[in-house]
């Protein structure tokens, strides 16, 4: 009997670093800058916190689905056909860059017209998930490395949820902060530094994409 308790003992420390890990990946992946926070900060300075939820719920629930949904079995198809992540992959990213370009020649005067066009609907946020680069390292990372929190499908229970936590946590954040910059929206010059330096942090988050294998 003491063998077998010194080995359940062993497996519940292994299950809990590894939920540590977990937490600590998530929370570093969620919070810092990437395509989804980065277009939540641009939408917080743009239309405010209200008007942004639905794009938040749409990132943050539509991201702890794709967990959901990968870890349970839609991750064996691209297995199968591996062709298909690389296709979304790099759709994404040409998406990405294309939206670089439009947020760094976005100018002052077109203020008016993003506020009639409003922000990214609940389903178009969620839709996003599935070709954001970012978004396909954080999960395979989390199916991989990190499956052994617990028993199946427990393991993809719990990784969905704290996914889902964070996430909310750290996409609020990102709108909130969005939402305090909205006073230097009257002054030229400051949206024009604001848009390039949001384009140009967007091209960067795109690095996970090129060199993640």
């Amino acid at each position: 009997m003491q063998p077998r308790e010194r080995q359940r003992t062993s497996m519940m420390s292994l299950s809990q670093r590894l939920l540590l890990a977990f937490v600590a990946f998530i929370f570093v992946m969620f919070f810092t800058p990437g395509p989804n926070n980065i277009m939540l900060m641009s939408s917080g300075l743009t239309y405010g916190f209200r008007r942004t939820l639905p794009h938040m719920a749409g990132v943050t629930l539509g991201f702890a689905f794709m967990i959901a949904s990968v870890g349970i079995g839609l991750g064996t198809i691209f297995i199968a056909y591996p062709v298909l992540e690389s296709v979304l992959k790099y759709a994404g990213a040409a998406y990405l860059v294309y939206l670089a370009i439009v947020i760094a020649l976005s100018a002052p005067s077109t203020a008016e017209k993003a506020q009639r066009r409003g922000p990214m609907t609940f389903w178009g946020a969620a839709m996003f998930q599935w070709i954001n680069g970012k978004g396909w390292v954080i999960v395979i990372g989390t199916i991989t490395a990190y499956a052994a929190i617990a028993r199946f499908p427990w393991n993809i229970v719990i990784q969905t949820a704290i996914s889902l936590a964070v996430g909310t946590t750290s996409a609020a954040a990102w709108v909130l902060f969005g939402s305090a910059l909205r006073p230097v929206r009257g002054s030229a010059r400051s949206v024009r530094i604001f848009n390039i330096a949001m384009a140009v942090l967007l091209l960067a988050s795109l690095y996970p994409v090129f060199t993640e294998h």
